[in-house]
């Protein structure tokens, strides 16, 4: 499928805005939204947005979402500049360990959150990426960090964040059938057992403490496994 002429702004990067124009040269008529979808590489949901926004036109035309696009029409896409949101971008030290036009690797220290939330509106990895990435996406048309999972605060490790809709798309489609696999090290006081183990349990809010998590009824499924690398003589059980 060839791809659609996509000329972008004066240093625009990656965000999504632009112009798009593209002759339909499929085989048989599809649904407006779904085409543009595969098209641009964007959710339908946005696509939907900006056709009743009245971004999008077939052959010079307003159409509807629904509307069924035949071979041989030009479909014309206007891009707006994403919305910006109300996040201040911080110098902050971050270390990148990966990057490419699509996705970025960033080891995060413990201590530091990950977005902004009550209490921490400023110091945050999402500060930080506001400033050094020059290159972030309009990930759902708002421009902000794709930020595809989360650490605990005090946990340090890679975050994966994405550029573009579709390396969030495609990222958190991973994650969710479980094709990326997150390993981590923690060090416990008192000796397991076992030396391998496997919790399966629901994970959610906990009802008591909003701003935890917990094994609750009715939580997301989580399969932890669990090996012993190493024990301490001091860190035995009191």
């Amino acid at each position: 499928m060839p791809s659609p002429e996509r000329p972008r702004n004066e240093g625009a990067g990656d965000t999504g805005s632009g112009y798009a124009s593209f002759l339909v040269e499929e085989a048989k008529a599809d649904r407006l939204d779904r085409l543009l979808a595969v098209r641009l590489g964007l959710s339908r949901t946005r696509v939907q947005r900006l056709i009743e926004q009245g971004h999008v036109t077939v052959d010079g035309v307003h159409v509807r979402k629904s509307a069924a696009v035949t071979p041989g029409s030009r479909v014309a896409v206007v891009l707006p500049p994403p919305e910006a949101v109300d996040i201040e971008a911080e110098d902050l030290p971050l270390e990148i360990v990966f990057e490419d036009e699509t996705l970025l690797v960033v080891n995060k220290p413990a201590g530091m959150v990950v977005h902004p939330a009550p209490g921490h509106r400023s110091g945050t990895m999402v500060n930080a990426l506001m400033y050094h990435v020059r290159d972030l996406s309009g990930v759902g048309g708002r421009l902000r960090p794709g930020i595809v999972h989360r650490l605990d605060r005090d946990t340090s490790g890679l975050l994966i964040v994405a550029k573009s809709d579709a390396a969030h798309r495609g990222l958190a489609g991973a994650m969710k059938r479980r094709e990326v696999r997150r390993m981590y090290r923690a060090a416990s006081w008192g000796h397991l057992p076992q030396d391998a183990l496997t919790v399966d349990a629901p994970i959610g809010r906990d009802p008591r403490h909003r701003q935890r998590m917990a094994v609750v009824e009715g939580g997301r499924s989580a399969v932890t496994h669990i090996r012993v690398r190493a024990r301490w003589e001091r860190a035995d059980s009191l």
